[in-house]
């Protein structure tokens, strides 16, 4: 459903993206995590069209979307959802006009079915009759959730997540990431998850895509991940600190990282 094609990203000398190549099958779930500042977040930015590429494509099924601009990726991205790192949610909207948002602008239905399928979406992530509250009044990982529910709003055919577990316990962790595989079974949505949640990511994912010094490290099923002979590989799947990878980075190296992870 989406495949990147030699992507290449530079700001300044420093390549970020430097020629990552995968494709994310559709009703699939595709993880893809890697280093801090190994250029998740701006693969994410540039797969969703917010971020042009300096080479190479990215195809939604035979849409080239990174040779759209401004009003012409309205289509593209009336057929995705996105989950971002902080939820986004507007505080000054309780729970159910942040859902219904979306669909009051870009759909013609009555507000009686707006508000059915506010209920709806609500019902999908486990937060029924919470329409009336606002964000301030929910848990983290409730606004998660409800940020979930707005992505499902238009309902999609792929949803992004970035980091959908950034800051939450082990078992709001859980919940949300079992959440995205019911959506994906229960759906059929694709989805692309960008996370640091490798073990998540192992017991969910359809592919694992590692990104590692700007380029596709390993790509694969979980089960090939984990019997990859590459000590690049299996450092990033255990997290051990003593590796190939260094972790003695200089200051101007780590301020860089900060600039663009």
């Amino acid at each position: 459903m989406i495949t990147v094609r030699n992507i290449v990203k530079r700001y300044g000398d420093r390549a970020i993206l430097n020629g990552v190549t995968f494709v994310a099958e559709k009703k699939k779930i595709t993880y893809i995590f890697g280093s801090s500042g190994g250029g998740k977040s701006t693969l994410l930015k540039t797969m969703i069209g917010a971020l042009r590429p300096d080479a190479g494509e990215v195809l939604y099924h035979d849409m080239e979307i990174t040779k759209l601009r401004g009003r012409e990726l309205d289509p593209f991205r009336k057929k995705i959802g996105m989950l971002f790192q902080h939820g986004a949610l507007l505080n000054s909207l309780s729970v159910g006009e942040n859902i219904a948002l979306p669909m009051r602008e870009h759909t013609a239905l009555d507000e009686n079915i707006i508000k059915i399928m506010v209920k709806m979406k609500l019902e999908l992530v486990g937060l029924r009759d919470f329409e009336d509250l606002t964000p301030s009044q929910l848990s983290g990982g409730m606004q998660k959730r409800v940020a979930l529910a707005r992505a499902l709003a238009l309902d999609p055919e792929v949803i992004f997540f970035d980091e959908p577990t950034s800051g939450l316990d082990p078992i709001v962790t859980s919940v949300i990431t079992k959440l995205i595989a019911d959506l994906n079974r229960l759906l059929g949505i694709t989805c692309i998850v960008v996370t640091h949640e490798v073990e998540e990511a192992m017991r969910t994912a359809d592919k694992i895509v590692i990104l590692h010094m700007g380029k596709v490290l390993a790509e694969g099923t979980p089960q090939e991940i984990r019997q990859s002979a590459d000590p690049l590989v299996q450092q990033f799947i255990t997290g051990n600190p003593d590796g190939p990878i260094s972790f003695r980075a200089s200051s101007k190296d780590y301020r860089e990282d900060l600039m663009v992870g």
